[in-house]
């Protein structure tokens, strides 16, 4: 398949990334890490102006969507400024009670997208098919959980800790809280908003790969050895040339499995982006030396993450399992 974004598709792309690079998102990311979330929260107004949110619901809810090719271009962006919060639980949340509407229960859509939409509202959720896990469930305001056939709004959480990520702040959600709905169509739902969070998560990945790229090619053109900038070394140069390689082979398999949201297609995917990113991450650490290793750089923000996603929304083992099994349209 040959695919290639359109110039408004594009120019959505250059828009987020010269938001997110006016936003000093770094800050916003460390300052989430220590639990202070208003940085964050701006950030989150921000994106929620630019229709990142949006994307995920239709029309009749304040969305423009659903725009799953639109969605993967925005988190893109998102991973390669390593934006902190619950950005993939939120849109997979509007696409849940999306799909609840068309199937027939439109009450918690009504309800509960236009504020996600705005950005008035965080979501986090927990589904079947993602872990028992909530992110950041101590900032959001709409903490979703499905448990079988019916979709709850918890009443509360527990902290359990951080993840390898210190900015991904892990917890349960309280299962006794109001429920929102209830029988076979909660199921259907959950599995779509289960494709698109794992589709999100992969596009982040990418993003997120691709920064961690920029930042060693332009790190290696800095550092000496013997008089000679490393970046000149053979060695170095087939090493990003490998990391380059793994992370523009999965790029399209993110575009096409966004064209499809097939559920063999987006694990592909989301096994694509993850082991290319984290080969950007381990050759990053490697090339950075010691400083690498440095919690105050930078750096560290894109190498935490690296890792995190790779396992979020569908660890490898379990993507290839069902890129195995095969997959089922979630559209």
């Amino acid at each position: 398949m040959r695919f290639l974004l359109d110039a408004e598709q594009h120019e959505f792309a250059r828009s987020l990334d010269a938001m997110l690079t006016a936003t000093d998102t770094p800050a916003a990311a460390r300052a989430w890490a220590a639990g202070e979330h208003a940085p964050g929260r701006a950030v989150w107004g921000r994106l929620a102006d630019a229709g990142v949110f949006a994307l995920a619901a239709p029309e009749e809810y304040e969305g423009v969507g659903p725009l799953p090719v639109e969605v993967a271009v925005a988190f893109v962006e998102l991973g390669r400024h390593a934006v902190p919060g619950p950005v993939v639980e939120t849109v997979a949340a509007a696409a849940l009670l999306a799909r609840l509407a068309d199937l027939g229960d439109a009450e918690p859509a009504k309800r509960l997208l236009p504020p996600l939409i705005s950005g008035d509202a965080m979501a986090t959720l927990t589904l079947p098919e993602g872990g028992p896990f909530a992110l950041d469930a101590d900032a959001a305001t709409l903490p979703l959980i499905v448990t079988g056939e019916e979709l709850r709004l918890a009443s509360g959480h527990a902290r359990v800790g951080r993840s390898l990520d210190p900015a991904r702040r892990l917890g349960r959600l309280d299962r006794t809280g109001e429920l929102l709905a209830s029988g076979p169509s909660v199921t259907a739902a959950a599995r779509h908003a289960a494709a698109l969070a794992s589709l999100a998560t992969a596009a982040q990945a990418l993003g997120v790969g691709l920064a961690l790229l920029d930042k060693t090619v332009a790190y290696v053109k800095q550092r000496t050895q013997f008089g000679t900038p490393i970046g000149g070394f053979q060695a170095v140069k087939h090493r990003l040339a490998d990391v380059l390689i793994g992370l523009e082979f999965a790029r399209p398999l993110l575009f096409g499995a966004a064209l499809t949201m097939d559920t063999a297609d987006v694990a592909a995917a989301k096994v694509a982006t993850g082991e290319a990113a984290y080969a950007a991450a381990r050759a990053a650490l490697q090339l950075h030396g010691a400083i690498g290793y440095t919690a105050e750089y930078d750096l560290s923000l894109w190498l935490t993450k690296a890792r995190a996603l790779r396992s979020a929304w569908g660890s490898p083992a379990a993507c290839r399992e069902r890129v195995l099994t095969g997959g089922t349209n979630g559209r």
